[in-house]
């Protein structure tokens, strides 16, 4: 059971790169028991005139969570730097007003077990701390992810993502 759970994931991270045709590379997520873990994002203040930096601490099935901004509702993403763009969760994306049905589904990506599908979505706003992003391309995934992915499409505006110490450092 669980090995399936990790193709549907590896599948899906390989559906987020193939999706955003800018991506230069497609890393698979691995771990699909997230659900008690818990984010840890929090604000540090720099020197100068720099912005603010984002931490993430690793969580204990290793990855890197944060509750991010979207459209004015807070979503539980994992942060994913080998993703390409944004997938979201069919909870999620319920959760943002956003609809699908079985007839709007299409092939958007091909995973280890075969095609996955999903609904393409323009999300209006997309905010972690003091990064913003406006008019932002997603896919809703509505089987088989159980945690939203951030990827590079969001990622890519920070002047630096660093892991340092067990720590995931966004500035």
């Amino acid at each position: 059971m669980r090995s399936s759970g990790i193709l549907v994931l590896f599948g899906l991270a390989l559906l987020v790169g193939w999706f955003v045709p800018d991506a230069d590379r497609v890393t698979p997520t691995a771990d699909t028991a997230i659900e008690n873990a818990h984010s840890a994002s929090y604000m540090e203040s720099v020197d100068g005139d720099e912005a603010a930096e984002t931490v993430l601490e690793r969580q204990q099935d290793g990855h890197f969570y944060a509750n991010v901004d979207v459209d004015s509702t807070e979503i539980r993403f994992m942060v994913d730097t080998g993703a390409s763009g944004i997938a979201l969760t069919g909870e999620d994306a319920e959760a943002l007003g956003l609809s699908w049905s079985d007839n709007e589904l299409a092939v958007v990506g091909r995973g280890v077990s075969g095609n996955v599908y999903g609904k393409r979505v323009k999300l209006s706003s997309v905010q972690l701390d003091d990064l913003q992003m406006s008019n932002v391309d997603a896919v809703i995934i509505p089987n088989g992810l159980d945690v939203s992915l951030l990827g590079q499409s969001f990622l890519s505006m920070a002047t630096t993502v660093k892991i340092e110490n067990n720590e995931m450092i966004i500035s």
